[in-house]
């Protein structure tokens, strides 16, 4: 399978290549199958996107967010999904019920690359087009008909590559294409990693660049009107748990790691 994808989507190739090999590992910390089967299929070699503290971030970010998405499901099972920028994601398979519905957004190069490596399942609906434009958010708007939950979109490795005024325009499509509320949980790196992109140990070795980052998720309900800020996680809450290393980044460097953040409006 030849992969033809642009410089921000090559990043999606990070968490790909840190799951496949985490799931390989004999004490894994999470399990990802199809991961490993993708890494396969194209022969990648993940060297270059699987680096220390890249793999304990991607890892603590999977876990927290799996966790927090099945409380979500759990509380609401007929919830509707949107995972806005997929690349090679597979959490509907580490989350599903049986009943939610699913939708993997992406720009048209990540989709053309993903339809090669995923085939289609029930209640999973891919969709190519930008999170910075209205055009996909029919589809769902019909999938929430005659279900009771508010949608949850989900923004991982998406908002450090778009600029405050593009994550302002994302949240004002979320809040005029769904009046009715909904859930946000994103991702959000800080403004020190931000100026200092090419110290990130994975993102150097794309052609990708850090376009915005907060210190607080406050700024980005500073944005636009009626987005509230429910909490917010450093993933140092998850990483410190498994080395001594990621012990010391946490207490040395506490607000340089990503962030989960969940929003509502």
């Amino acid at each position: 399978m030849e992969l033809k994808l642009g410089d921000v989507q090559t990043t999606a190739l990070i968490p790909l290549a840190v799951k496949a090999n985490e799931t390989l590992r004999k004490n894994a910390r999470i399990n990802d199958q199809k991961a490993v089967e993708i890494i396969r299929t194209l022969y990648i070699d993940t060297a270059q996107y699987d680096k220390f503290m890249s793999h304990e971030g991607v890892i603590a970010r999977t876990i927290m967010l799996d966790r927090q998405l099945k409380g979500i499901i759990k509380k609401h099972p007929d919830t509707v999904v949107v995972n806005v920028g997929a690349g090679f994601d597979d959490r509907f398979s580490r989350v599903d019920n049986g009943k939610i519905l699913w939708f993997d957004l992406d720009l048209p190069d990540s989709i053309a690359a993903r339809k090669k490596a995923f085939t289609d399942r029930d209640r999973v609906t891919m969709i190519a087009g930008s999170a910075l434009e209205d055009d996909w958010c029919e589809q769902v708007q019909k999938a929430l008909t005659g279900r009771a939950a508010k949608p949850v979109f989900i923004a991982e490795g998406l908002f450090m590559y778009l600029t405050l005024d593009q994550i302002r325009t994302f949240l004002e499509i979320l809040k005029s294409n769904f009046p009715d509320g909904g859930i946000l949980i994103a991702e959000q790196n800080g403004k020190f990693m931000m100026k200092n992109e090419k110290h990130h140990d994975t993102v150097k070795n794309t052609n990708a660049h850090f376009m915005s980052g907060t210190d607080s998720a406050k700024e980005i309900t500073d944005l636009t009107d009626g987005i509230q800020l429910v909490e917010e996680h450093s993933f140092n809450e998850e990483m410190r748990k498994y080395s001594i290393r990621a012990k010391l980044f946490a207490l040395l460097l506490p607000k340089v790691n990503d962030r989960w953040a969940t929003f509502k409006w």
